[in-house]
């Protein structure tokens, strides 16, 4: 039996493009003793995926290697196994790859068949514990506050919102678009939203903002970055998650006024979740209990198809997403 998946080719110049991964045919492993093998079924895309494609040591994870199966994150079910842990027909999500099928490691995690797939994705992996940890963590909401996240309708972005409005929190989103902003204020209850490519943002955010900003939550950079430091409080806390807008450049944005972070007592801290893994259980158990109390939801951008990774991923980029985007197989 075989099975196809992406290897990188090269690393991108600027934005991805597709060119930058060969769909490869593989044949199915022969298992050793301690070894699984899981069949995909649903895949994650990350903005961290860009940061993986980076030709940098000093990250937090090596990245991609020319000729290696492109990293993600993904769920699947046990189809063979010689290992008592994960027996034939577990449910499981974990570190996958692009790849019909993967060899199974020992830090992927059996999880209820019963749970959706989206929400395992959505809420109860890496993306709910970045939620949580960058929020509850770094930027220790106080109740009466004021908190503005940047790509506030991506999957991150919409659940720390409504994370911060369970905290009692005013929360403001920033977003690329008038549908994004309509559906993070109508259906999320955010405060106020605001399209990052319309006009008077330094007003529009004083308006929906009155009081100043007390916890920033960055996922994008880009210009709006610096009118949201500009407006922060006292002792205010910004939470660097990702700056998406940085990514394909040469020589980074320069950033924030270090006088600003002296004077004002600010506290600047970058998040990487893998750093947090130790509060999953409790992050899950939190995320549970709203979802089923009613005061989170999630929101997932599901397409089908494993040739159409490529694509997908520029998609993800460009910022086409309304929530978790992820590729059914």
């Amino acid at each position: 039996m075989s099975y196809k998946a992406f290897k990188l080719s090269k690393y991108p110049q600027g934005n991805i493009t597709p060119d930058i991964f060969d769909m490869v045919t593989l044949a199915k492993p022969t298992l050793k003793e301690g070894e699984f093998l899981v069949k995909q079924t649903y895949m994650s895309l990350d903005p961290a995926m860009r940061t993986w494609l980076q030709q940098r040591e000093d990250s937090y994870l090596p990245p991609v290697r020319i000729g290696e199966v492109m990293r993600s994150y993904g769920v699947g079910i046990v189809e063979e196994s010689l290992n008592s842990k994960f027996p034939v027909g577990s449910h499981v999500v974990g570190v996958t790859g692009w790849s019909e099928y993967v060899l199974g490691n020992e830090e992927m995690n059996i999880i209820d068949p019963s749970l959706p797939p989206e929400a395992v994705l959505s809420l109860f992996y890496m993306t709910g514990l970045t939620a949580y940890a960058g929020l509850m963590k770094i930027g220790q909401p106080k109740k009466g506050e004021t908190l503005v996240v940047t790509g506030a309708a991506g999957s991150v972005g919409s659940l720390v919102g409504q994370l911060a409005k369970a905290q009692g929190l005013r929360v403001v989103g920033i977003a690329g678009s008038d549908e994004k902003c309509k559906w993070l204020v109508e259906e999320l209850g955010f405060d106020a939203a605001i399209n990052y490519k319309s006009d008077n943002l330094d007003a529009q955010l004083r308006a929906a903002a009155p009081n100043g900003v007390d916890v920033f939550y960055e996922n994008t950079g880009g210009p709006i970055q610096e009118i949201i430091f500009s407006q922060l409080n006292r002792f205010g806390r910004v939470v660097v998650c990702g700056v998406l807008a940085d990514y394909d450049n040469e020589v980074p944005t320069k950033g924030p006024s270090w006088v600003d972070i002296n004077l004002k007592s600010l506290r600047v801290q970058g998040l990487i979740v893998t750093d947090y893994q130790d509060i999953a259980d409790e992050a899950f158990s939190v995320l549970g209990a709203y979802l089923a109390e009613g005061k989170i939801q999630y929101k997932a951008h599901v397409t089908e198809g494993f040739e159409s990774l490529p694509e997908d991923l520029i998609k993800l980029f460009k910022g086409e997403n309304t929530g978790k985007f992820i590729v059914k197989f």
